[in-house]
């Protein structure tokens, strides 16, 4: 059986926007449990896809930072273009660092990167994750073994330069960080296999913002908006969000 793979989505729940950012090697499934909830709540919320997202994975590594960034950008701009005037950005991982990003970048009502890499993992580590995520595709894809091996065989062949362009791009925004001046609730999980957590420390006290929350959650690992504290993480989000001055 064909499984359908996830899709970009728009949610809208009214004239507050946020824009909702995924992970490097994620798709919009995980966000999409935080925007369900805070389109209940009255907000529109718009998840993009990265270039190479969410589909074979042979497509991700003729992509890199720089088409996701657009892809970020277009995400952003569509909501403008829907008549959204203030737009805060929730994102994980690669996605919360894009926000910081956005953060300089364009104006931004509010940010939340949740689990947002600061440090860099060697290439290795990166290296085997996209590896796990190419065979995972292809088992949810429903191939046999045989062939998912005999296409992992191939796909190993293929150059990474996504990953230098990755570290660099990591590199950039927490030198950064600093021209950030939106209001921030930094989001980081305490069981964070993926990613080295004083990376929230980092951002936390960084950042320019006048308005700055940190929290840890102590039972989730590094995709916190699929974990077991997600309830508690959308509940936060949602107050953290009704705490900013809107205009309307």
């Amino acid at each position: 059986m064909k499984v359908a793979p996830p899709k970009p989505f728009t949610f809208e729940g009214g004239k507050r926007a946020v824009l909702l950012l995924h992970g490097f090697t994620g798709n919009s499934a995980d966000v999409r449990m935080l925007g369900r909830f805070l389109e209940k709540k009255g907000y529109t919320c718009h998840a993009p896809h990265y270039k190479g997202h969410g589909v074979p994975p042979e497509e991700l590594v003729h992509t890199g930072p720089e088409d996701w960034w657009q892809d970020v950008i277009n995400g952003y701009q569509f909501l403008k273009n829907k008549g959204h005037d203030e737009i805060a950005v929730a994102g994980l991982s690669l996605g919360g660092v894009f926000s910081l990003k956005l953060g300089y970048t364009v104006p931004i009502k509010a940010i939340i990167p949740m689990c947002a890499p600061m440090f860099i993992k060697s290439e290795e580590v990166m290296y085997q994750g996209i590896l796990e995520y190419a065979r995972e595709y292809k088992r949810y894809e429903g191939k046999p073994t045989e062939q998912i091996e005999e296409e992992m065989k191939e796909f190993q062949k293929s150059p990474m330069k996504t990953l230098k362009a990755l570290q660099q791009l990591i590199a950039d925004v927490r030198e950064n960080v600093d021209m950030v001046y939106a209001p921030t609730f930094v989001v980081q999980a305490r069981h964070d296999n993926m990613i080295n957590t004083e990376s929230a420390n980092i951002i936390y006290n960084n950042i320019e913002s006048t308005e700055k929350e940190i929290k840890w959650y102590e039972e989730s690992g590094h995709v916190i908006t699929l974990d077991k504290e997600r309830e508690q993480l959308h509940e936060d989000v949602y107050a953290f969000l009704e705490k900013l001055n809107w205009h309307e």
